[in-house]
């Protein structure tokens, strides 16, 4: 079983644990996927009203994090905004 990254529950049929790309859109779900900028979360953290799709905070808040993570193992701010269009710091 599978544990969700953000609220811990545990995966069941009623709430599955599914990959959220943390930048996406044309291209970019690839990108993503190359510098590991997924996490997986249960589908009321992904679609639910408060999940990340609905809830814009909760979104630029892991853009933050996961741009944060990205400089701190050596790349550059400016390599970022090359690779995903736009800095979120």
């Amino acid at each position: 079983m599978r544990q969700c990254e953000m609220c811990g529950c545990w995966e069941s049929f009623y709430n599955p644990i599914e990959k959220h790309h943390v930048f996406h859109g044309r291209g970019i779900r690839k990108l993503a996927e190359k510098y590991g900028m997924t996490i997986h979360i249960c589908h009321n953290c992904h679609q639910g009203p408060e999940g990340v799709h609905n809830n814009r905070e909760l979104d630029l808040s892991l853009k933050r994090q996961y741009q944060e993570r990205f400089e701190e193992e050596g790349h550059s701010r400016e390599e970022f905004r090359t690779i995903f269009g736009k800095s979120y710091l």
